[in-house]
């Protein structure tokens, strides 16, 4: 019994400290904290999914059915805890280093209103050359959408998909066809920036996004996805 109490405080505190990680960024705004502290959730939720997998173990064996149940419910918690650190990490690994997307890499996007917005973000809007290389090998799918809608009925459904996203709007053009607004993620907060051009397409409307993260190196997907959900929702 001592042991399965061990391992299910153990595995707790795992799961506290997986919890703690978003608000641990967006308090210290200090993402080496933020992620060291994800990093030792997914030492402790596997430390204490080891420890529930002997105590059930010995539970069994010693038919202590109280014991062995407190051990499964730790081992869940525990794995729970290294699991989902562990998947980020994944992610992370099978997308290009890059936080910069969007679905015209000759002509991205530029970006207006926000740019006073950023003025403190560790990342800029500068383009590297090589970006365009990486971002055709890790999304190679991205691409420009085109609406059968006039450029006006085509902004209106944009503007209406970009709120019901819940991101803020910082500008709304209609004149020039031109959306600027920021994300905010839900776990660690982090903020990105998002541009979506519209442009009259034949008879009908081709839209443009650019979505842009302030901070890391890496996005791990997520602007690449938000472009992708957007683009669908303009289309239903």
């Amino acid at each position: 019994m001592i042991l399965s109490l061990l391992a299910i405080g153990i595995a707790v505190i795992g799961l506290l400290l997986l919890s703690l990680s978003g608000p641990v960024y967006r308090i210290s705004g200090s993402l080496p904290t933020a992620f060291t502290v994800l990093r030792w959730a997914a030492y402790f939720g596997l430390a204490g999914a080891a420890v529930a997998f002997i105590a059930g173990l010995v539970g069994f064996w010693k038919r202590q059915r109280r014991a062995t149940a407190l051990a499964l419910v730790a081992l869940v918690v525990g794995l729970t805890a290294g699991a989902i650190p562990y998947s980020w990490q994944r992610r992370a690994q099978s997308v290009p280093p890059i936080h910069d997307i969007t679905t015209d890499l000759d002509n991205p996007p530029a970006f207006e209103a926000v740019v006073p917005l950023r003025a403190d973000a560790p990342n800029t809007l500068d383009r590297p050359p090589l970006l365009a290389t990486q971002q055709r090998e890790g999304y190679p799918d991205l691409a420009p959408a085109t609406v059968s809608l006039p450029p006006a009925d085509a902004f209106d459904r944009a503007l209406a998909a970009a709120q019901g996203k819940g991101w803020d709007i910082v500008t709304a053009d209609r004149s020039s066809g031109r959306i600027e607004a920021t994300d905010t993620t839900f776990w660690f907060g982090f903020k990105d920036d998002i541009a979506v051009r519209l442009t009259p397409w034949g008879a009908g409307t081709r839209v443009d996004v650019r979505s842009v993260s302030r901070v890391g190196r890496s996005d791990v997907g997520t602007n690449a996805r938000r472009i992708r959900e957007f683009l669908d929702a303009i289309q239903d």
